[in-house]
């Protein structure tokens, strides 16, 4: 067979192997546009976090990356439906809730974080807020241990709903006060914020990017955060640590993931550019107003070691609770 025969033959193979059920080479990926499944509802931190970057995803690869909010069960639903993909152009924005938490829960989410995704880019970790309305009698937060301690369940908190960060955060609360919280959960932080502002929830406790621009404007009173030391946004507002409850330090953590078939060379290439995205002035302005602190530029196995470590940090907790 000619030279010319053969390479078009070959060609016409390579071309037929392309189709739906064949990866198509890196190189050429995305084909069509690459939605973005975001757990949560609307208006939270992953919403935030994960527009600025599809704006840049967008015009590396010149196909829209859409964000799609797949809320309910703390992020799990969304998680599940993302690991579930199989046609090659589906990614995922989640946090510490759904990979960490989730699979500690009875019955286990649809999913495995060691063995359902390929990990992309940390994107960073950001404290748990307490905030309370601005008009409530709770002042600080000696004031809210104080009414949490004086009434078992007076006082609520709301947040994107069970086996969340906030959750959880609340559960450390309680373990180092001995109070007894009422958790409110919610489908995402923009229902539970405004539960709180109609008086229907005393507090929210939830990642503060999600709620900083109503503490800013004064409709919110950020009684203390979560963290180890105090957050720049907020320079005034101590941390639960300062206030005697050193064993409440909480972080929630972002990143972006994909269903585990996702080709190494393809994650390598979205980690770029939304590592260069990262480091414009306006990206890393908005990314700490939500108050993100940024975790490095880990390996995918890193990132996976690292949500195992936490997993096995806070399965003892939740199923201490009951959580389920």
């Amino acid at each position: 067979m000619p030279h010319l025969a053969r390479r078009l033959l070959l060609a016409a193979a390579t071309a037929s192997l392309a189709g739906p059920g064949h990866a198509q080479p890196a190189a050429a990926w995305p084909t069509r546009p690459v939605r973005v499944i975001n757990p949560y509802s609307p208006g939270g931190t992953t919403d935030v976090v994960m527009r600025l970057m599809s704006e840049r995803l967008e015009r590396a690869f010149g196909q829209p990356f859409p964000v799609e909010s797949r809320p309910g069960a703390g992020g799990s639903v969304g998680t599940a439906q993302a690991a579930a993909a199989t046609d090659g152009h589906t990614l995922l924005i989640t946090n510490t809730g759904p990979l960490a938490v989730a699979p500690a829960l009875s019955p286990p989410p649809a999913y495995d974080p060691a063995r359902s995704f390929a990990y992309v880019i940390m994107f960073g970790g950001a404290p748990i807020v307490v905030a309370v309305r601005a008009d409530s009698p709770l002042r600080s937060i000696a004031d809210f241990i104080a009414a949490a301690r004086a009434r078992p369940e007076a006082v609520s908190y709301g947040n994107s709903g069970a086996g969340s960060m906030g959750h959880l955060a609340g559960l450390a609360f309680e373990r180092a006060t001995g109070a007894r919280l009422l958790h409110v959960p919610f489908r995402g932080a923009p229902e539970a914020q405004a539960a709180v502002l109609s008086g229907d929830t005393t507090a929210i406790l939830d990642t503060v990017g999600a709620h900083a621009g109503s503490i800013r404007q004064g409709a919110l009173r950020a009684l203390a955060f979560t963290s180890e030391g105090r957050v720049p946004l907020f320079p005034d507002v101590p941390t639960l640590a300062e206030s005697g409850l050193p064993d409440t330090v909480v972080s929630n953590w972002f990143l972006l993931a994909a269903p585990q078939s996702l080709p190494p060379e393809i994650g390598a290439r979205i980690n770029a550019v939304c590592q260069r995205a990262m480091q414009e002035p306006t990206v890393a302005e908005r990314l700490a107003s939500l108050g993100l602190v940024s975790m490095g530029n880990p390996s995918p196995a890193e990132i996976a070691a690292f949500v195992a470590r936490e997993g096995a940090r806070w399965a003892p907790i939740v199923r201490a609770a009951g959580i389920g």
